[in-house]
């Protein structure tokens, strides 16, 4: 369906619970719509249409709101972290805009400086208290915020919870954390419920003893192997106490056999190692916020030479997938993930593989491999081997300018690039940002886009003749194409449909344009016009205009 068709499908309806109609002819400002997109979401998704009054029958008046949407789309999931698609459409000579607002998944609620809003009436309003509660109970209870039933303060490792307050106190420097009694501390980090520590409280801070007895489960077990061969590890080691301990330990584990990988530039050699700090953290904490705590398994951590695996009980938490888990969240254990939002371990509760994402493209390593995960396990390994050596020195040499301001979709669209594969829909907003601060480039026009890397990368590695090749390859080797199927079809000539095949991603103009630079340099000719025209090599035929 075409975007107009789309529109005057969605002017018919009814103006209701899943369609907003704003006129905002004069423009319309950006903080009501993050508003208006978070109160659609959290009612289920829906439809905001800017240019059209709301009152039947309805008129197309047009917008001059958001100029270009492709930064409005980027400007909704830097302010709410959620994807959300504008259409531009054009009707009776006005510009619409069509503003496509996701459901918000289960159990959770979308919110916007501070408030979940939703709609009464004409007006925005913060949710009550009994309807986020409502909400939250969609999935069922949280088990890391259930009380432990025989559970005291005796089954907490004092070590762990003035680790917590150290932590905590960091993260905010400018509360009383570091005085407040162990009591107050638990109660205020939500471990310690009227009296009763909750499974969480355990997860973090419990002794060896106190798992053993209330959640065996609880535990990761590390091991390290230099080879495929099934059979005993050469390194094992099972970590059952409070995991706020035991994180810093497993790190070092792996650290032991992290090697570096050495590269040159000119005289100055500079290593990088193979498992990132921040990536492998980020994933192990995730596995520890997401697992499936009512399952019997534990979390493993399996090291080789040039990967690491990391495996949890329980699939993906209600609602996420591999190809959203970058943009959603959704929390199984919310009570943990909250902790160690509080502690600065985690970006934000619940979700961090966008930071693991950006970490892999920055140093050109493969993105993280979900092939394994099933609806019992959650199954990521995290590749070490750098694959393109000079695009990390490029990253790098960016960095110290603006990579710091790249978003997660950035890096993505650098990645893809540099891969030289297709860009989504939902990532080429993005396109136009990186073109302006001179990242990519352009090449072709219509259909026939593609996008390769700055003129800058390939002087930055000496190889400037290498972008000259890149940018004019494609308008050549079209030409030669051209030129060959003209030359096997000499006798009867080749019309301008079985051209646009030999070039199926070039549209009808730009392979005439090709036709004509041709046959001005002398190496074709047309007999016939129009849609009777055929293509000849030259000196085949008498010439025509086409």
């Amino acid at each position: 369906m075409s975007c107009a068709d789309e529109l005057q499908r969605i002017l018919d309806s009814p103006e209701g619970a899943r369609i907003e109609f704003k006129a905002a002819s004069g423009g319309f400002a950006f903080r009501d719509l993050v508003t208006y997109c978070v109160a659609l979401a959290n009612e289920g998704g829906g439809i905001v249409v800017l240019g059209a009054t709301d009152r039947r029958p309805r008129r197309v008046v047009g917008t001059k709101a958001f100029a270009e949407p492709g930064r409005t789309e980027a400007g909704l999931f830097e302010a709410l972290g959620h994807r959300i698609r504008i259409d531009e459409c054009r009707k009776d000579g006005h510009r619409v805009l069509v503003v496509h607002v996701p459901a918000r998944l289960p159990g959770s609620a979308w919110q916007f400086e501070g408030s979940f809003w939703m709609r009464a009436g004409d007006a925005l309003v913060p949710m009550s208290d009994e309807q986020l509660r409502r909400i939250h109970e969609e999935t069922g209870p949280d088990f890391s915020a259930q009380v432990c039933a025989g559970a005291g303060l005796e089954d907490l490792d004092p070590a762990a919870i003035e680790h917590l307050r150290r932590l905590w106190q960091r993260r905010a420097p400018d509360q009383d954390i570091a005085s407040r009694p162990t009591d107050r501390l638990l109660a205020d980090a939500e471990l310690l419920v009227s009296g009763g520590l909750n499974f969480a409280a355990l997860v973090l801070l419990g002794t060896r003893a106190a798992l053993g007895r209330h959640l065996a489960q609880a535990e990761v077990v590390f091991e390290y192997r230099s080879n495929e061969i099934p059979g005993p590890a050469a390194d094992r080691r099972e970590f059952r106490r409070g995991f706020l301990a035991v994180l810093d330990e497993l790190w070092h584990a792996i650290n032991l056999r992290n090697d570096l990988q050495h590269f040159q530039q000119g005289l100055f050699v500079w290593d990088v190692p193979t498992f990132n700090e921040r990536a492998v953290r980020e994933a192990i904490l995730n596995a520890l916020s997401h697992r499936d705590y009512r399952h019997g398994g534990s979390v493993f951590v399996r090291q080789y030479p040039r990967r690491i695996e990391i495996v949890s009980p329980g699939g993906f938490p209600a609602g996420i997938s591999e190809e959203n888990l970058l943009w959603e969240q959704n929390p199984r254990n919310r009570r943990i993930a909250d902790v160690l939002a509080r502690c600065g371990l985690v970006e934000r509760a619940g979700q961090g593989f966008d930071l693991i994402y950006r970490e892999c493209i920055r140093q050109s390593k493969p993105l993280p491999d979900f092939r394994r995960t099933g609806e019992h396990s959650v199954w990521v390994t995290l590749h070490g081997e750098i694959q393109d050596p000079e695009f990390l020195r490029f990253l790098e040499e960016i960095g110290r300018e603006r990579a710091a301001s790249f978003t997660t979709e950035d890096f993505l669209v650098i990645d893809l690039v540099r891969r030289e594969q297709p860009i989504p829909v939902d990532l080429a907003p993005r396109l136009l940002i990186l073109r302006e601060q001179g990242v990519i480039e352009r090449v072709g026009r219509g259909r026939g886009t593609r996008h390769l890397l700055s003129r800058r990368f390939y002087r930055f590695l000496g190889k400037g003749g290498a972008y000259t090749r890149q940018r004019g390859l494609d308008r050549e080797t079209n030409k030669a194409l051209l030129v060959r199927h003209i030359e096997d079809s000499a006798c009867s000539g080749a019309t301008l449909g079985e051209l646009q095949q030999v070039l199926p991603n070039l549209s009808r103009d730009q392979v005439r344009t090709l036709l004509r630079e041709l046959r001005r340099d002398g190496k074709i000719e047309v007999q016939g016009v129009t849609k009777a025209a055929r293509w000849f090599p030259a000196g085949a035929g008498r010439e025509s205009a086409p």
